[in-house]
């Protein structure tokens, strides 16, 4: 359902750019429009991973400098049956987390600082795989089209503002026409990007959840961020707020409304659709119990992306569960630095 309902905002997407450059110059400025913005799907399809890391200065980390936060996301690659993409590190203080790129193929997830430092082992897995699920549906590609098509309208909406009045134009529709361009069309636009964008948060969360293993993981680390993103300043996002859809929770400002002005569900309907199919993982067969990276706890540094100084003392056997590292997330959270 989600994929037919994104599919319709799409076409109607196209339609209205389609029916905006009509309006502003008939069907030659409709024609002049569509290269221009067909020029802008192919260099978005091919470099839009490169912009938005560059746009949040994002730094590519491995194994031997990150090797906890890269054991999660390789561990979660494997259970969801993709390729390792590449991991990326956010020097910000705001927790926050977001995937990008065309396909699975060439795909990076990044996450902050402040995401590695304030949240759980348990949540921060339940994040990523949250990402990781964007990429296997291959959100990322539908969300940069979709935001690449929002400016082309409002391109043509300013365009209608600086020439609509001109009696020698070729807009069939008067002024009437201008002012659909300049206010309705890429209002509509933002409408729809911003609807796409809400509908694939409620699959990834879902498809995230079937990854990891645990529901209540996500739910708990959604909480969290919320919390922060309200308190926290996120300056890079602020200066490039057209990525803010991208990000897991909106990094602008805490969203409480589900309505059409909103990046995101509100927090609330995400936390309780989890928290609802928490009853359907109860009966799942539990898989292996994979090897978990050292603690955080006997590493050197106040961040999980450190590397190990010492081996870690034996520990207790830890009772069964259905996730990945064999811990209850409502058991002891070893990973919290709050």
């Amino acid at each position: 359902m989600n994929m037919i309902r994104t599919a319709m905002l799409l076409a109607f997407m196209t339609a209205l750019f389609m029916g905006v450059g009509y309006v502003v110059g008939g069907s030659g400025g409709m024609g002049i429009a569509f290269v221009i913005a067909a020029g802008m799907n192919v260099f978005s399809y091919w470099n839009s991973d490169k912009m938005v890391l560059r746009m949040h200065r994002a730094v590519e980390v491995d194994e031997r400098n990150a090797p906890e936060y890269y054991g999660i996301v390789r561990q979660l690659a494997d259970r969801a049956g993709l390729p390792m993409p590449r991991v990326y590190l956010i020097d910000n203080d705001q927790p926050n987390a977001f995937a990008t790129g065309r396909n699975p193929q060439n795909a990076a997830v990044a996450a902050t600082t402040g995401l590695l430092n304030r949240l759980t082992h348990e949540e921060v897995a339940g994040v990523m795989a949250h990402e990781l699920a964007h990429v296997q549906n291959r959100d990322t590609l539908t969300m940069t089209i979709t935001a690449t098509l929002a400016g082309a309208i409002s391109m043509l909406g300013n365009f209608a503002f600086f020439f609509g009045g001109n009696r020698d134009n070729n807009n069939p529709l008067g002024f009437i026409g201008v002012l659909v361009a300049i206010i309705v069309a890429p209002l509509a636009a933002m409408m729809v990007q911003m609807a796409v964008s809400r509908t694939r948060e409620y699959s990834a969360d879902r498809r995230g959840a079937e990854i990891c293993g645990e529901p209540l993981w996500l739910a708990s680390a959604l909480q969290k961020i919320a919390g922060y993103a309200k308190g926290i300043h996120n300056q890079d996002a602020e200066r490039h707020p057209a990525t803010a859809h991208m990000f897991i929770i909106n990094p602008l400002s805490g969203e409480r409304m589900d309505n059409l002005f909103s990046t995101h569900p509100a927090t609330e309907n995400r936390i309780a659709a989890l928290q609802a199919m928490e009853a359907e993982f109860a009966p799942q067969a539990q898989p292996a119990r994979p090897e978990k990276p050292t603690p955080p706890e006997t590493r050197n540094g106040s961040g999980p992306w450190t590397a190990p100084s010492e081996p870690h003392a034996p520990k207790k056997q830890a009772k069964p569960v259905r996730s990945p590292w064999g811990r209850s997330p409502t058991g002891p959270r070893a990973g919290r630095r709050d």
